[in-house]
């Protein structure tokens, strides 16, 4: 029952809110720079 009270306070939803989409943020930068998108891609790398 407390923590119900406590996680309605509007103070602690918007704490963990923003946790929550900084935590996706991050996960999508490591995803992103995982692909290596902008990475050039080389024919003949031994070159």
């Amino acid at each position: 029952m407390f923590l119900l009270q406590w996680l309605q306070r509007p103070i602690v939803k918007f704490i963990l809110t923003t946790l929550f989409y900084f935590a996706i943020m991050m996960v999508l930068f490591y995803l992103y720079d995982y692909s290596g998108i902008n990475q050039a891609k080389f024919i003949y790398n031994d070159f």
